[in-house]
Parts: C-alpha cells; structure tokens; sequence
C-alpha cells in the first residue's frame, strides 16, 4: 500500500485525476466508484450518494438485465429506497446492450436528475472508460460476421480464438485474457469487419463526457476479495439463484446473448440438466468470480491511472477519508 496513512489506518494511493475534455462547458461534477467483484463498491455509491444527495447510476453490464437481479447482486429494496437508482434491470435478457447504448442511457439518466450527484458505479470498466473518455468510433458490425465469430468461438473456445486473435490482431490478444469471451469475440469481429486492430480504433475516441469526474476504486487484498466473491455467491444461492437461472433458460433464449453469460448461469444451468452436482457447480462458479474479480483489478490498474485507489474492502471505516477527497473534488469541480 503507497501514500497516505490517515487517522483509520486507511492507506490511499492518489494520482492526478485526468483533465476531461469539455469540462469548462459542464461543470457538474460526477463520481464514478469502480472496484472488482465482491468488493462492496454498490454499498460504497450509495453511501456517497446519500451523503452527498447523488444519484447512483449503473454501469455494470449485467445488472441491466431484470431478469438477473440475485446473480448480479442487484441493490436491493432498501438501498432503492434510500436514494434514486437508475439502469438497474431496464433491459430484457432477450436484449443485448452495447457499450454504445448504455452510453446514451446512462447519459440520459445523469440529465434527467439535475440537482443530484452522479455516482456511476460498476464493474463493467469499458462503460466506464465510454462515458468519461468518448466512445471509439468502431464500425458496426456486419450481423453475418457477428454470427460467423460466435461459430468460431464455438468452435475452437476462448482460449482457441485467443490463438487465431494473437496471429490476426496480436497487440489486442496481449491485452485480452484468453477466457474472456466477449472482449475476445469483439476484438476478433473488429478486426475481421475493418482490416485494423480495435486498439487501433480506440485511440481515435469519439466526444468525451462533459464532466469533471473523481474516481475511486476500491482493491482489496487478494485473499480478503476471494473470500468475498466465494462468500457473495454462497448468499445468491441461498437467496434463489438456481430458480433465477431455470426461469431465465425457460425463456428459450439465445445463448449467445450476453445475460446467459452472467457469471453462474452456466454453472448452474448444468445442474439443471442434471449434468453437475450442485456442490460442484458451486465450487466452479466461485471460480469463476474469482477469476472475474481478477480480471477487473489487471484492468483498473493498467486503465484508471488517475483514480484514488483504497486499498480495502468496503466498511464505514473507509467512509471519512473518502468523503474529504470528494468534498475537496467538488470544491474544486465547482470553480
């Protein structure tokens, strides 16, 4: 842990938060908390949110989806109660929602509440990137080539795509790791569809947000957010997730749409189908969290060189130092 000790024992590392491209035109300010899995960033939001009378915005790309409110950890009645929540299950798992669209939602949303604090929170960390850096004017994506690349991914699976991707598109497969589907799949259809790598596409960001933004990320010690992510799982079971998934495969859906890729649905999709026992498809599933939640913290590490990065878990302890930083950011924001 590097910089600071406050009076907690909170340790805090701080970077020059980035300038965002016309923040003279809006001042409004925006908080955006970020963290892996399991780490208690949506209990971090809302206490910011309540303190600083915000509105909390989602930028997971799961949470979008109704139908996954265990399985994603979705705030529940009371937090919603408290303070405004928006972009929580909008969208039909039948739906896909792109980067692009939850831009535009999540814009929407952070104008539709003047007078609030926008607080966006998620683990999803290129939404975040999208609404304070622009979006990347990437092509669309011919329909016929989308469906050719998932036929590849099923094919050859991640890791076999990740091979094709390192012969094609090589500086995108060092930055993608070879179970991440979905990045995997866009990068190779990216590639396919245009002739040029997605990074190459990405350093020619479209308009960026219109808001000074304060970053904080919370990470954890690694063995203290395993714990969490295999403890967090363990609760959604006990809180239904097994129904939650049958509900979701009785819709007859696509398996290709994001929402069935929700970490868990498959793991517990093959206990439905009597293929796995239950001991098991939780053990795997915890796994999974695990490493998701790594994933997360390579990327805010290599991504978010200007957060306020706390090194811990979420508690009421952290919450003091926390909002000095944010009330100096607003004072500064503000001028």
């Amino acid at each position: 842990m590097g910089g600071g000790q406050d009076r907690s024992g909170l340790s805090e590392r701080r970077s020059q938060a980035p300038t965002i491209p016309g923040a003279q035109q809006n001042r409004r300010p925006m908080v955006v908390v970020a963290g892996p899995t399991a780490s208690g960033k949506s209990a971090l939001a809302l206490a910011i949110a309540e303190r600083f009378a915000g509105v909390v915005v989602n930028a997971d790309s799961m949470q979008v989806y109704r139908e996954l409110a265990i399985l994603t950890a979705r705030p529940g009645p009371a937090a919603l109660a408290a303070v405004p929540h928006r972009l929580y299950g909008v969208l039909p798992a039948a739906e896909r929602c792109s980067v692009g669209r939850w831009r535009e939602m999540a814009l929407g949303a952070i104008a539709a509440e003047p007078q609030r604090l926008p607080v966006v929170t998620g683990g999803s960390g290129l939404y975040l990137r999208a609404l304070s850096a622009g979006l990347a004017p990437v092509p669309e994506i011919p329909a016929e080539l989308l469906v050719q690349g998932r036929g590849r991914l099923d094919d050859l699976g991640p890791e076999g795509l990740h091979r094709e991707l390192q012969r094609l598109d090589p500086v995108m497969a060092a930055r993608i790791a070879p179970g991440d589907s979905q990045r995997l799949l866009r990068a190779w259809c990216v590639y396919r569809a245009t002739g040029r790598s997605l990074a190459s596409w990405q350093s020619e960001t479209g308009p960026a947000g219109l808001f000074p933004t304060l970053v904080i990320a919370l990470m954890p010690q690694r063995a203290e957010l395993y714990a969490a992510c295999d403890a967090r799982f363990s609760a959604m079971v006990a809180a239904g997730a097994l129904g939650e998934v049958e509900a979701l495969l009785a819709l007859g859906l696509d398996p290709s749409l994001p929402a069935m890729k929700a970490v868990g649905v498959r793991e517990l999709a093959e206990v439905l189908r009597g293929r796995l026992a239950f001991a098991k498809a939780i053990a795997a599933a915890q796994q999974a969290t695990r490493r998701y939640a790594k994933r997360q913290v390579t990327w805010i590490r290599h991504q978010m060189t200007g957060a306020h990065i706390i090194d811990a878990q979420f508690s009421e302890r952290i919450l003091p130092p926390i909002f000095t930083i944010i009330r100096q950011f607003l004072l500064t924001a503000s001028k």
